[in-house]
């Protein structure tokens, strides 16, 4: 059991956003699902909770009514290794909803995600400072990643002072 779980509040979408995500992560699935009973507060019968796994991630899906709502000010953060990875993640998340600049996007739940590939905080704590920057300057033009750029902006091939973004999200 993890000691630190995110906790997502749901209008009453919980068992459907638990069940689109773990049929878009490899190594997924529900685990629980609890129902609300007669001393509610949702109706009885009705979905209160949801626990499942992504990638060996802990995650409660509760259906607690349109009392609270997702903002991008949290994110999950998703480790790619291929661009393969990235691609297939970006397309699934972002359908019906929406992308922004430099790796981030918001899926049709509203919650906000940030698909990086893994080698990019390698290239960023390079000791060579320009070589961080160029980094820096050519993930600002991208919305989704393209990790043959980033390593063409690490070698000297891109990178220019226009950017799309000054952060994460702008």
């Amino acid at each position: 059991m993890q000691k630190i779980v995110p906790f997502l509040w749901f209008d009453n979408q919980a068992e459907e956003a638990a069940t689109y995500y773990t049929g878009i992560f490899k190594h997924a699935g529900i685990d629980s699902i609890t129902r609300y009973g007669e001393e509610g507060p949702g109706v009885k019968g009705t979905v209160m909770l949801v626990t499942f796994h992504l990638d060996g991630q802990e995650f409660y899906a509760l259906n607690g009514g349109p009392v609270f709502h997702f903002t991008p000010a949290i994110s999950l953060y998703v480790n790619c290794e291929t661009q393969q990875e990235i691609d297939e993640l970006w397309e699934k998340l972002s359908d019906g909803g929406a992308t922004n600049v430099c790796g981030w996007l918001t899926d049709k739940f509203g919650i906000s995600w940030q698909i990086i590939p893994m080698l990019l905080g390698e290239l960023l704590k390079d000791n060579d400072a320009q070589r961080a920057q160029r980094v820096m300057k050519a993930i600002w033009q991208m919305d989704k990643i393209d990790i043959a750029l980033v390593q063409q902006a690490y070698a000297g091939g891109r990178g220019s002072a226009e950017t799309k973004c000054s952060g994460p999200l702008t």
